[in-house]
């Protein structure tokens, strides 16, 4: 019974780890309740089978579409989406028998729905609704006699929305964003049991085998899958708490416990001999990293403690202390027992309480008791007032460190300008869509006088969430294999369904749960579902055949095609251009990360570290979505396709060590071992003036094109410069101490260093190593 327990409790754990918050799950399930709920209601009144299609579309589109956090403001929305899907679907019921003037009056709809999405989710959503209903109205074939009906249709199955929304699944932000913290914890948990598995793998007689590169992927695995769902929550805080200082708090807490976990991954990795990999970070899978960064040959057969056994079990039992307290939560702490270990591991923060091993095995020990000092912080965050009669000194400077950090937070109000004219994506975006629509239209009448909207409702979609022609172009790909694979299902479904509505009723709800649980994994399979679900509407509306679902191949070609197009040839923006700027941006945030954490590392404050960080993870996350087509295994550009992969890798590295100086930065205002150090702005400066270079050579020149910047400058380093500057006191050179912030952050800033000038090469930067310009 113990063992089924625990396998459910594992198997649940894991599938909200894949689904962080649950936050796809509850979409399709309250997107199903809504389409059920309307089903349900309008076939008890006796409603037809094609004004059941309009319903049930109603329905899904307003429950689906409306994406706002609170509420209220959901209620809102919706009560504004109404007259206009009404007012939808009476101009396609009217402007049917006139294909001219209904095609007209289609492409300024898509004009308007695409213009209005400046004004946020509302406006998103009431144009995906507008432009939704237009299209079904369309489908169906609604006849003017018919619109009483189906308007009295359309309004009851908002009403089926409102009490999905509302009542039987309701979506609160401040219960989101509780599941996305307990999908935190669990994944934290992961990390450190594959942190353990590491461990134990190199405990093996040799380090070099296909049990240890198993456990590295899955360190890299898990290490990702943290990073993701701490960006999750950020995303969500301000919207999951009521006060803007209370989300400045989590924020800073969630920064901490994954920036400590990493760098417990990576020091484990390094302990073990792992040849190279303390250059790497942890948030990529080894599979996508280019192969200049990958371990060139087998590690060195080595256990993690050189030294002997009882380190290396010590290091075994203390990893697995710390994997049951971050799986607890306050409530599940009962007794003295967690405090205990809680007490143990924090005391590795005192250089006093490290066991005798060499440095490296040394700091893992060292990053097991700042895990437990971030899990403490976490906990105190989520948690509230906590029983502090059983701690230990260590613990108490912990936690006084811990508080004083949060009387010095305060949210920040900072808004980035948004562009004018046809520089802003709406306006740009809108005219493409419109162009690519109409392009759609005459090549889907040339196919088909009846299906031609398919044409352009694929065109409108590639367009979705992309920005430049590559991403356009991978996505109509994707939409296209999608839909061949839906077809060859919608077949072999419409000769199961046969004449039973219900079970074609019943395959359509499964088929809308799959378009929306898939639709942020893979648009392919999302396409997929929505093929497949066409097949079955057209078995109830009695006009299915082999024939139509292959226009619909033909069709979905089409307009891919428009849509690329007009990306290719109205407003365009290529994806080169697109990721440059994209790029310039990281290596901005990076450089402003930089800046204020070594600033504050040398004795001048320097406020927001950590919200800084948070900044360049989006940026640099923005620039993989970017970069997204340029790495696809389709790409036929092979050496570019290397270098983006290149370069990526390069700055993930230069992001995980900027976090962790930036979190250590967070500490030093609060702790009583480490005092500011000013020679470590002279190493600064290095790293600063080749990230400006770096911009700068990205900036596009007047006149020819070509990119200004300096050199590079590479050289002596960052120990040397800091060990030949003079000392906080004035003093002259003298070799780095262990337990001062300088030796604390030195490899982080050599290893930044390294991989700022490593940038130089592939975004030809000449570098200047003392000796020359190359």
């Amino acid at each position: 019974m113990a063992v089924a327990w625990r396998t459910r409790s594992d198997v649940w754990d894991r599938f909200t780890a894949s689904d962080p918050g649950l936050i796809r799950l509850a979409a399709a399930v309250r997107t199903v309740a809504a389409v059920l709920l309307a089903l349900v209601v309008l076939a008890a009144a006796g409603i037809p089978v094609p004004m059941l299609v309009t319903g049930g579309t109603a329905a899904m589109a307003s429950t689906a579409t409306i994406s706002e956090a609170r509420p209220k403001d959901q209620a809102v929305t919706l009560a504004l989406a109404l007259p206009t899907a009404l007012a939808a679907v009476v101009l396609a019921a009217y402007l049917g028998s006139w294909p001219l003037t209904a095609a007209a009056v289609f492409l300024a709809l898509i004009f308007a729905a695409v213009y209005v999405r400046r004004y946020g989710e509302r406006g998103k959503a009431l144009g995906m609704i507008g432009f939704q209903l237009f299209f079904i109205t369309l489908f169906v074939g609604t006849e003017p006699q018919e619109l009483p009906g189906t308007c009295a249709v359309v309004a009851a199955a908002f009403a089926c929305s409102a009490v999905a929304r509302f009542l039987l699944v309701r979506a609160e932000p401040e219960a989101t964003l509780g599941r996305l913290r307990d999908a935190f914890r669990a994944r934290l948990a992961q990390v450190v049991a594959a942190q353990t598995a590491l461990v134990d793998s190199a405990a093996a007689a040799s380090s070099a085998g296909p049990d240890a590169d198993r456990a590295v992927e899955e360190l890299r695995k898990q290490t990702a899958r943290l990073h993701e769902c701490a960006l999750m929550i950020q995303t969500r805080l301000e919207d999951g708490t009521r006060e803007p200082r209370t989300a400045a708090l989590l924020q800073r807490r969630v920064a901490e416990a994954e920036i400590a976990a990493e760098r417990l991954g990576v020091l484990i990795l390094k302990a073990r001999h792992h040849e190279g990999v303390d250059t790497l970070t942890l948030h990529l899978p080894e599979s996508l990293l280019p192969g200049e960064l990958l371990p060139t040959g087998p590690a060195a057969p080595a256990p993690v403690v050189p030294e002997g056994g009882e380190t290396e079990a010590r290091l075994r039992r203390d990893l697995r202390a710390l994997h049951l307290l971050v799986g607890r939560t306050a409530t599940q702490d009962r007794g003295t027992a967690l405090t205990h270990l809680r007490n143990r591991l924090i005391a590795y923060r005192d250089d006093e309480n490290l066991p005798p091993a060499s440095p490296a095995v040394q700091d893992v020990f060292r990053a097991i008791g700042e895990l437990t000092r971030a899990v403490l912080g976490l906990r105190m965050a989520l948690d509230g007032p906590q029983d502090e009669s059983d701690d230990t000194l260590e613990t108490m400077r912990s936690r006084e460190e811990l508080e004083a950090e949060d009387a010095s937070i305060a949210a920040s109000d900072e808004e980035t300008p948004e562009p004018e004219g046809l520089e802003r994506p709406t306006t740009r975006l809108a005219f493409q869509v419109t162009v690519g629509s109409a392009l759609a239209i005459v090549g889907g009448e040339l196919l088909s006088e009846q299906r031609w909207y398919w044409a352009v409702l694929t065109c409108w979609v590639v367009f979705l969430n992309t920005t430049s022609t590559g991403e356009i172009l991978v996505k109509g790909y994707r939409r296209l294999l999608g839909t061949v694979a839906g077809v060859v299902a919608g077949a072999w479904l419409a000769g199961v369904v046969g004449e039973r509505p219900w079970l074609a009723f019943a395959l359509v709800v499964l088929c809308v749960f799959g378009m929306f649980f898939t639709a942020p994994l893979s648009y392919a399979l999302m396409s997929f579902f929505v093929t497949a679900m066409l097949g079955l509407l057209y078995t109830l509306l009695n006009t299915y055949s082999t024939d139509v679902l292959v226009l619909r191949i033909e069709e979905t070609a089409i307009g891919a095609a428009c849509g690329l197009v007009a990306a290719l040839f109205v407003l365009p923006v290529r994806t080169a251009s697109h990721t440059d700027e994209q790029l310039r941006e990281v290596l901005q945030r990076l450089r402003e990360v930089t800046e204020a954490s070594v600033a504050q590392l040398g004795g001048t404050p320097a406020p927001d570290l950590l919200d800084r960080a948070r900044e360049l993870d989006t940026a640099l996350d923005a620039l993989r979505q970017s970069a997204g087509p340029l790495t696809h295994p389709a790409s036929p550009l092979r050496g570019r396709r290397r270098t983006v992969r290149y370069i990526v890798a390069l700055l993930e590295m230069c992001a995980y060590h900027a976090r962790s100086l930036a979190a250590t930065a967070e500490l030093l205002p609060y702790s009583k071992r480490i005092a500011a150090d000013p020679r470590l702005v002279q190493a600064g400066e290095r790293i600063d003036h080749n990230l400006q270079a770096l911009v700068a050579r990205l900036e596009p020149a007047p006149g020819d094109g070509a990119g200004r910047g300096g050199a590079v400058h590479s050289g002596s380093s960052v120990a040397a410069m800091l060990e030949t500057a003079p000392g906080p006191g004035g003093a002259g050179a003298g070799p780095l101490e262990p337990g001062t912030v300088a030796y604390r952050v030195l490899r982080h800033l050599q290893r930044l260093d390294e991989g700022v000038v490593g940038l130089a090469r592939p975004l030809g930067a000449p570098v200047d190593d003392g000796r020359g310009t190359v």
